[in-house]
């Protein structure tokens, strides 16, 4: 069923994003199915319906998480998503941006779009002050995402996260409220 105008937080010219829902499941675990080889080795989202829902109630339920689904205007499909993760207020007001495109949606500029809506959401509703993403070395697309919306290389963290079975080198990238509202 096509996911409709009034369900989405923000939108752009040729996506929307809104939150997970439980029903997403199907759709979303087969496009994760259909994208297996581009995401390997980079990244593993849910592909059954018990694995969905426990990765979907993670993002619902716990107020340190923030899913968004990126949806085409066009028929409504699940494009991608794109988690705000880690999320700290106070002083901080900082969270981790994780996500991925699905295999029929990339290299189309819609995870851009996307990514950009769920940045501005974040410094917006969200109140968050900065954003980091945390990309392995040689995940040249994701990088280059991260670089089209204005992210920022702050570092290199050797052995930060534990990803297919192994500890993985980490580039740093970020962005600040300021630099989205300056820029």
């Amino acid at each position: 069923m096509p996911h409709t105008a009034s369900r989405y937080l923000a939108e752009g010219p040729r996506v929307g994003i809104r939150h997970f829902t439980y029903e997403d499941g199907d759709e979303f675990t087969a496009r994760a199915r259909e994208s297996k080889d581009l995401h390997h080795p980079w990244l593993f989202p849910p592909d059954s319906a018990e694995a969905y829902a426990v990765y979907a109630g993670r993002l619902i339920e716990d107020p340190a998480k923030a899913g968004f689904l990126v949806c085409e205007h066009d028929g409504g499909g699940i494009a991608g998503f794109v988690n705000v993760n880690n999320i700290v207020h106070g002083g901080f007001r900082s969270g981790a941006l994780g996500y991925g495109a699905f295999a029929h949606a990339a290299g189309r500029g819609l995870m851009r779009e996307g990514l950009d809506l769920v940045v501005r959401y974040a410094f917006g509703p969200l109140g968050l002050h900065r954003l980091e993403i945390n990309v392995q070395p040689g995940n040249a697309a994701s990088i280059a995402l991260a670089r089209a919306c204005g992210f920022h290389l702050e570092g290199f963290s050797p052995r930060m996260l534990h990803i297919d079975g192994a500890w993985r080198d980490h580039q740093r990238w970020a962005i600040t409220a300021e630099s989205v509202t300056s820029g």
